[in-house]
């Protein structure tokens, strides 16, 4: 692998991994502190950052530096509108295609969480919530679907992750979660698709109305 290579799946890994809207600043990224921190030259450090930009991960603005991309309000809401489409056909084709062992593993995986002890554990609960989605999408075989909402990934986890430590978000959430593992279950495809893209929906309805933070 090229160092460019690696570069970009450090970079790229590093930027998912951030919690970008968890605070009101910017996130300035600093390429000499990058390169000490790969081990390799600016050369690689920058082709990876030039090809971070095109995908839209990060933005290059002169005079100021170089920033991890955030979206507006408007933005956020969209994006998680059209993750509810594709997230719902993909528990479509997982109730179509999952095998027993996929089934067996996404019913587990909120056995450790119970809704009176969550508050002590909402990060933990926020990783899960994640998993549980990428879960489902990645059991339904359909490669487009994954390529697709892997663009969005970054901004999804973060939005995810930030709600869920607001109100009673990860309640409300667990009981969904709940519900669509029952119609998965079940292999009721219908109502999977429909539970599925109702709960991401929901998520759009939250930030529409609590999160002012974003513009």
């Amino acid at each position: 692998m090229s160092f460019k290579a690696k570069a970009y799946q450090a970079l790229r890994h590093a930027i998912t991994q951030m919690d970008i809207y968890g605070e009101a600043s910017e996130i300035r990224l600093d390429e000499r502190q990058l390169c000490e921190a790969l081990g390799v030259s600016r050369t690689p450090v920058r082709e990876a950052m030039a090809l971070l930009e095109q995908e839209g991960f990060i933005r290059s603005m002169p005079r100021r530096g170089i920033f991890v991309v955030r979206k507006t309000k408007a933005e956020v809401i969209e994006m998680i509108t059209v993750c509810a489409a594709l997230e719902g056909m993909a528990a479509r084709l997982f109730v179509e295609r999952a095998t027993e062992r996929k089934m067996k593993e996404l019913n587990a995986t909120f056995d450790r969480f119970s809704e009176g002890e969550l508050a002590d554990h909402v990060l933990e609960y926020s990783d899960a919530n994640i998993l549980f989605h990428q879960s489902i999408i990645q059991a339904s075989g359909c490669t487009l679907i994954g390529d697709l909402t892997d663009r969005f990934f970054i901004h999804m986890r973060a939005i995810r992750r930030v709600t869920m430590r607001r109100g009673r978000r990860a309640e409300k959430s667990i009981v969904e979660h709940r519900e669509i593992i029952e119609a998965l279950m079940n292999r009721d495809a219908d109502l999977a698709e429909r539970r599925v893209r109702e709960h991401t929906l929901g998520l759009a309805r939250y930030v529409e109305q609590h999160c002012d933070f974003l513009d």
